[in-house]
């Protein structure tokens, strides 16, 4: 059965979750079409007032259905059904996620849609299974550390991965007892919608999900600043994520989990699998076409490896299948929007400005939409825009090393410390190198995650704080109270 659809077909909703409803509202920020750069529907700009209410709508929802407080099997239960009900909706979730996104449809229905649903099972299993630690104390005193929800979470998703991304939030979130308002990109507003009504037929009780729609400058300010969410998750850029910071100061403390930018190293030594090596670089920067905040864009190898390797990427590189976002044989998608297609031209040219070879790609595709080339650049510097800066497109820098020591000092990055890779047969310097980078995240012989979500991911530096996924994330949504009781 062929996975294409007529984008012109699909109705968008355009309005917020809230209270276990939707709530039809009026578009205000265009949305775009990136696979072919037609604008089709207007975002909502949730105020000051419409988060409030969808704040009120968790809170009472949390007091009404006990959910902190339920048998925490319970929990389980209604969260797996709520994955199997976005599993068995893989069709409608994946033509509203794919029309506005640059996630093509085939890759959304066969991997987004069933990683999203493993996730909230994943955590669904946590529920019953973390809870509170006794305390070694005196034998006429009890002790423990008690753990409980925070109440009203509040969790701003990219537009990059829309669905797994509100996976990453409402999951854990839930699982640990909380409530949930929850502000997708206004690039990508629509599948969370969806989310949220499945969760409300899964018996998830209304107003535990709600969902508001909006940019970040009203929407996210009023979500962030906001007096009653307790606790906040955030995945993004690092400007933003700054931003964020300062508006929580600003209005009152509260923890927050921030997954940032990144602009990650993979470093291949002299005696890498060449083969292997080459696919799994090309595959980390060909995916969302390097719109990923783990990109890979840093190509450090062995000087004696790095003709070989450039050669081999070079033709993986060039076997990409772009097309709408909405063809089910497409393989390569879009850039998110003609803003950013320009950002990442405009960064490759400085590039080239200031030295850097284009060994292929270095221009937008001939074809309408927003889709750029896949890109290599040699011959930078530690000083090149195309080293320093998340460009945020499929482009790669090569640079080369004659030791450890400079590979190690070429993979350090001023800036960020999201994620890392290393090629290597030798076992003692792959421990030894993984030692020594500074990164939440680093691969080994391969680039990118598996779909072992007990595996926390974060950044170091400027590309976060705390942990999405693993039981780090569970615990990021629970706070602990100490008690002491003498006998």
């Amino acid at each position: 059965m062929s996975l294409s659809f007529d984008p012109d077909l699909i109705e968008m909703p355009i309005g917020h979750h809230i209270g276990g409803a939707f709530v039809a509202a009026q578009g205000e920020v265009p949305i775009h079409r990136p696979s072919d750069n037609v604008a089709f529907a207007d975002c909502p700009a949730a105020d000051v007032d419409v988060v409030d209410r969808a704040v009120q709508a968790a809170k009472a929802a949390l007091r009404q259905s006990q959910w902190g407080g339920c048998q925490p099997r319970d929990r389980t239960r209604a969260l797996q059904r709520w994955a199997d009900l976005i599993e068995a909706d893989a069709k409608v979730l994946g033509q509203l996620e794919s029309v506005p996104s640059t996630r093509p449809i085939a890759q959304i229905k066969n991997g987004d849609i069933a990683v999203t649903a493993e996730q909230i099972r994943f955590f669904a299993e946590m529920a019953d299974k973390e809870g509170s630690l006794l305390a070694p104390t005196r034998d006429d005193q009890m002790g423990w550390v008690a753990s409980e929800p925070y109440g009203v979470v509040g969790a701003i998703t990219p537009w990059n991965f829309p669905i797994s991304m509100a996976g990453w939030k409402l999951a854990p979130a839930l699982a640990a007892g909380n409530a949930v308002v929850l502000k997708p990109s206004e690039m990508t507003p629509f599948s969370a919608l969806r989310m949220a009504e499945l969760a409300v037929k899964a018996g998830i009780p209304e107003g535990l999900i709600n969902i508001v729609q909006g940019n970040g400058a009203t929407t996210g300010n009023a979500l962030t600043g906001h007096p009653e969410v307790a606790k906040l998750s955030f995945t993004g850029s690092t400007v933003a994520g700054q931003a964020i910071m300062g508006n929580i100061a600003r209005t009152g403390m509260k923890p927050m989990t921030l997954e940032l930018g990144g602009k990650s190293p993979q470093v291949v030594f002299a005696d890498a699998d060449l083969e292997m090596t080459a696919q799994a670089i090309a595959t980390s920067i060909l995916a969302n076409s390097g719109q990923a905040c783990v990109a890979g864009s840093r190509v450090i190898v062995a000087a004696e490896l790095a003709e070989a390797l450039a050669a081999q990427l070079q033709v993986l590189l060039a076997n990409i299948n772009p097309g709408p976002t909405w063809d089910g044989t497409t393989t390569y998608g879009p850039i998110i929007s003609e803003k950013q297609l320009k950002r990442v031209d405009s960064l490759v040219q400085e590039s080239i400005a200031v030295g850097a070879t284009v060994l292929c790609g270095g221009n937008r595709l001939d074809r309408p939409g927003c889709f750029y080339m896949p890109t290599i650049l040699t011959d930078v510097s530690d000083k090149s825009p195309a080293v320093t800066e998340e460009i945020f497109g499929p482009v790669l820098t090569v640079q080369t090393f004659l030791s450890e020591e400079e590979a190690l000092q070429l993979a350090d990055h001023a800036t960020y410390g999201l994620a890392a890779g290393v090629f290597t047969r030798d076992l003692s310097r792959a421990l030894r190198v993984v030692n020594e980078l500074e990164a939440g995240t680093v691969w080994v012989n391969r680039y990118g995650r598996s779909r072992d979500h007990i595996l926390p991911t974060g950044g170091y530096k400027s590309s976060g704080i705390g942990k999405d996924l693993g039981r780090e994330a569970y615990h990021a949504n629970r706070r602990s109270k100490s008690v002491l009781i003498d006998l």
